[in-house]
């Protein structure tokens, strides 16, 4: 399959012209599904700079361990609505343990933690959307 390039460049220039987060395009049996952040231009022009005031605190009294999105798509916290959730705040997991499913091109991916640890805090919500490199989850 060929991807047309052109239909991706046009659905991108919609979200900009509309300001819309995300657009979903379907023409007989191939689907195409263009997202952004939901951050906005002055929040992200802002951002490293603060990002670089945090790290300097957390290199010094911070000892968490951030484990981030390996692929950009939708991000899920249970294995089908209603399900038990992977992962709660509090609960103490293991390296190779999932903590989520991140659904990309309607290919479910589970992502493994990378460490053992403890859930500090859950950074993205059941069905948002996320970006590659964006943390997910944080541990102790």
């Amino acid at each position: 399959m060929k991807i047309n390039k052109n239909i991706i460049k046009e659905l991108n220039d919609y979200l900009e012209e509309f300001n819309l987060s995300e657009i979903e395009y379907t023409e007989k049996d191939i689907k195409v599904k263009v997202s952004k952040s939901r951050l906005s231009k002055n929040i992200e022009t802002s951002l490293p700079v603060i990002e670089s005031k945090a790290k300097k605190d957390e290199i010094s009294t911070d000892k968490s361990k951030k484990i981030t999105s390996p692929i950009i798509g939708t991000a899920y916290l249970a294995p089908e609505p209603g399900g038990k959730k992977f992962i709660e705040v509090g609960q103490k997991i293991k390296k190779g343990d999932t903590i989520m499913i991140v659904e990309a091109m309607k290919t479910m991916n589970h992502v493994p933690s990378p460490v053992d640890g403890l859930i500090k805090e859950i950074s993205v919500e059941d069905g948002q959307p996320v970006e590659y490199g964006q943390t997910i989850a944080i541990l102790d």
